[in-house]
Formats: C-alpha cells, sequence, structure tokens
C-alpha cells in the first residue's frame, strides 16, 4: 500500500470512530441497550470498510491515469526519433547478400561524407582488399547461425579526426544476426565506429615489445662477448698457476709464494665460473642453450655431486647427507646440465647454512618424472620475497644475505636449465628454518624436446644471418673442453 492510500485510511477510520461515537449516543432513545452498542458497531464497521474500498479505488485509478498521461507524453515526445540515429558511429541495415538497405548512426554524416553511397550496394566495396575475406567470414558466421560477430578492417579515409592508415583508416564493425520465425538470418544489425586509436595503441604496445626484445638480444650479446674475452685471459691464467702449483719447470721459493699461487688459482676458478654463468644465462634467455640428451643411470650425477661438495660442507661444520631411491635406473637428460643444477642448488645450501646445519640431498623417479630436492636449515627466506627467487643477478637484500658472496645468477641458471628440460622448479622457505627446492622433469627427455619446439617456433628467422654465428660455434666448442672445480662451479 502506497503512502497516500495508508492517509485515505486513517482519514476514513477517523470519520468511521467519529460515527460510532454518535451512533452510540443516538441509538439508546430509538433501541434497547443491550442491543444499541452491537448495532453501532457494525454499521460504522460497515460505512469503515465501504468508504475505504471506494477511496483506495479512487486513488488507484488516479495514479494510473497519471502514469497512462506520462507515458503518452513520452512516446509523443519521441514519436519522430529513431533510436538507431543515437548509435555512435555509422549504423547499417544489410540484408544476408550483405547490401546496404538503411543508413543511421549519429556520425551517419561524417562518414557518408568520405565515403562512397552505399545504399542499395554492399559495403565490401569500401574496404581494403586485404581484408575483404575476414568481412566476408564475419557475414558467413552470422548465415551459419552465430548470434553476433565483430571484425577489424580498413575502409577508404574518413574525416573522423584520427590518423590513417595510409590511404585507408581502420574501423571496426559489430554485426548482430536478425533472424526470422523459421531461425534464417533476415537481417544483419552493423554498427561501425572508428578504430584509429585502438590501432595506434596496438602499434604503440608492439613497437615497445620490440624495443625490449631488441634490449634484451643487445644485453645477452653483450654479455655472450664480454664472457668470450674474459674466459680466454681467465684460462690462461688458471693454467699457468697450475704448472707453477705443480712445480714442473723448478720449486718454489717459500710457502707464501705457494699461497700466492694458490689464491691466484682460486680467484681464476671462481671469476671463471661466474663468467660461464653469465654466458650460459645469455644463451638460455636467447634461446640458443643446446641439450645434449642421453642416457645415464639417475644416481651417479647426484652422487657426483655429493663426493665433490662433502669436503666444502666439512670445513663448514656442515652434514650433507643423500638419500636416492633404490633402482632408479637410467633417465634421459643433459647430464652435465643436471650436474650444474644440482652444483648450484647444493652450493647454494652450503653458503646459507650455518655451521652445525644439515644439507640433504633427495632423488626418486615416480610418475615418468626424475625428482630432486636439496633443503637445508640455513637462514631461509621471507615469504614476500620467494616471486623474485630465481631473477638474474637478484640477491635477497637483508643483513645475513648481504654477507655471502654471489652474483645472483644460480637459481635463475637452475630455472633456465629445468625449464628447457621441460621441468618444474618450486621453492618452499621459512626464515630461520631453512628451505626446500624440488626440481622434477620428465624421465625419459621428452619434456626437452617441447621447450625446443617452442623455443624454436618463438624465435625469429634473421636475413641476413649474423656473422657472430662463428664466434658462437667457437665459444660453443670451447665450453665443451673447459672445467673447473666444483666449488668454482657453485654461483
Amino acid at each position: 500500500m502506497r503512502a497516500d492510500e495508508r492517509r485515505l485510511v486513517l482519514a476514513t477510520a477517523r470519520l468511521s470512530f467519529a460515527a460510532l461515537c454518535a451512533l452510540v449516543v443516538i441509538l439508546p432513545f430509538f433501541l434497547a441497550a443491550s442491543v444499541a452498542l452491537p448495532v453501532a458497531v457494525a454499521v460504522a464497521l460497515a460505512a469503515f470498510l465501504s468508504v475505504s474500498t471506494s477511496l483506495v479505488g479512487w486513488s488507484r485509478g488516479l495514479a494510473n491515469e497519471t502514469a497512462r498521461a506520462d507515458a503518452e507524453a513520452v512516446i509523443a515526445r519521441h514519436a519522430g526519433l529513431d533510436p538507431y540515429q543515437l548509435c555512435p558511429g555509422l549504423v547499417l541495415s544489410l540484408d544476408p547478400q550483405g547490401l546496404v538497405t538503411a543508413i543511421g548512426g549519429r556520425d551517419r554524416e561524417t562518414y557518408l561524407t568520405a565515403l562512397s553511397d552505399v545504399r542499395g550496394r554492399g559495403l565490401i566495396d569500401q574496404i581494403h582488399v586485404s581484408d575483404r575475406l575476414f568481412y566476408l567470414q564475419a557475414i558467413d558466421r552470422l548465415r551459419q547461425g552465430e548470434a553476433s560477430a565483430a571484425v577489424e578492417v580498413r575502409l577508404e579515409p574518413m574525416v573522423t579526426g584520427g590518423g590513417t592508415d595510409g590511404q585507408f583508416s581502420p574501423v571496426r564493425l559489430d554485426m548482430s544476426a536478425v533472424t526470422d520465425q523459421a531461425g534464417e538470418l533476415a537481417e544483419v544489425f552493423c554498427q561501425l565506429t572508428d578504430n584509429t586509436r585502438a590501432v595506434a595503441l596496438a602499434r604503440e604496445a608492439a613497437a615497445r615489445t620490440a624495443e625490449a626484445e631488441r634490449a634484451s638480444e643487445s644485453k645477452s650479446r653483450f654479455l655472450a662477448a664480454v664472457s668470450h674475452e674474459l674466459r680466454t685471459p681467465l684460462n690462461a691464467i688458471n693454467g699457468f698457476s697450475d704448472i707453477l702449483l705443480g712445480e714442473y719447470f723448478g720449486k718454489l721459493a717459500d710457502e707464501r709464494q705457494r699461497e700466492y699461487v694458490t689464491l691466484i688459482r682460486q680467484s681464476g676458478s671462481h671469476l671463471l665460473s661466474v663468467v660461464n654463468t653469465m654466458l650460459d644465462m645469455s644463451k638460455i634467455e636467447a634461446g640458443r642453450y643446446e641439450l645434449i640428451m642421453e642416457p645415464f643411470v639417475a644416481a651417479e650425477p647426484v652422487r657426483a655431486c655429493a663426493e665433490m661438495l662433502t669436503l666444502q660442507a666439512k670445513e663448514k661444520g656442515l652434514t650433507l647427507t643423500s638419500r636416492l631411491q633404490r633402482d632408479m635406473g637410467e633417465v634421459v637428460a643433459d647430464r652435465r646440465a643436471l650436474s650444474q643444477v644440482l652444483i648450484n642448488l647444493v652450493g647454494n645450501a652450503i653458503k646459507f647454512t650455518a655451521p652445525g646445519g644439515v644439507v640433504s640431498i633427495d632423488a626418486s623417479r615416480t610418475g615418468g618424472r626424475f625428482v630432486i630436492t636439496v633443503s637445508d636449515t640455513g637462514i631461509g627466506i621471507a615469504e614476500d620475497k620467494l616471486a623474485m627467487i630465481g631473477q638474474p643477478f637478484m640477491q635477497i637484500q637483508n643483513s645475513l644475505t648481504r654477507a655471502y658472496e654471489g652474483t645472483g645468477l644460480g637459481l635463475s641458471l637452475v630455472k633456465g636449465l629445468i625449464a628447457f628440460h621441460g621441468g618444474e622448479f618450486r621453492i618452499a622457505s621459512r626464515p630461520g628454518e631453512g628451505t626446500v627446492i624440488t626440481v622434477s622433469l620428465p624421465d625419459d627427455g621428452s619434456g626437452a624436446c617441447v621447450a625446443h619446439e617452442d623455443v624454436d617456433k618463438a624465435r625469429p628467422v634473421e636475413f641476413p644471418p649474423r656473422l657472430g654465428g662463428m664466434r658462437q660455434g667457437l665459444e660453443a666448442q670451447e665450453e665443451r673442453s673447459h672445467h673447473g672445480t666444483a666449488k668454482a662451479q657453485s654461483a
């Protein structure tokens, strides 16, 4: 019940109460007292119901008349107005063959000034020849039963305030199907709007993407060039240091000379490992890292890693353990890359674990995957920092980790090598408790094939080929021949 109806009922109730009081006073003069009161109540109640019903009905009728009058006024105001004329752009009505049967739209005059007369003709004559197929395909989809279709094409230049694409202007066609009672396409409602801004934004985004890709490629080429130039003198430093330590051409005069040569050899090995890691990262980012897939016993690289780093762990007062599933058999992977993954993971675990801690290596095969888990009881990583782990040159900045050396490339290289095998990298950590890193890859090498196919499809074909290919070939050959200590390889 509306507010005005409630007010009418309340007023009627007051009148009925007044009438009841009057009847109670008057009726005893004509009727017995036992009969007068019930009669007065019945008469007053009947009067109240009758008057209330009449007033409510009258009120609702008046409201309906008012609403009807308002609706008629709105209809009269819009009697000569076509709603299609309020739609932005150019509105076209097309028959199932694509011929224009009606024209409307808020900006129709602007469009029709630049376009040829399209009434009774197909819009296809105004479309760029290379875009006509897309337009016809959209019409065909509507004929086949789709409710709507949209296509971006280029038309003859229009005076829309936007730029033009040479001789043509980009527009967007939004088409809706109108069907008859049999469900067949009877008409196509088409709205044509200017698409210049969207195309300009897409081109700007593509240009910025290309610029970022060029910058990334330049960085990778720079790292590869610098790494190559540094490795040659470093190999000489390390080689001659080995000759001096071996005393092939005479004994060293005193222990200080041996100590200094040992420091030179260790520093050279460390720097060489950093340079090799940078070179590997540049190859991975450029999609040029080549995996040498071969079958080997799954436990061998794990055991080799544990044996090589056991001394380093003992020197720091740590316990290094390895737990291997029995009879794991053979897996297919790049053995050198997998060894590098293990050395980086275990080396990082040893680096960030305090004396008295434990570092564990677990390996198993399950569900067609080779799973390796490296856990430690080290300083751990805050949850909000885990997302940054694995980014090149990224180190978690706090008072603890800044005390440790490293380039921040170790985990980034691990993630890249595992991704090239089609594997997965997972990390879980808690500050003060430790870190658990798990890597898994297909044990039959199938993931590496998929990864390389994706890289090859995404890589553009360059013409003419770069002259740097010969240098890259020499680098790859030198990479296979170089070797270093396990401690130096960890970053």
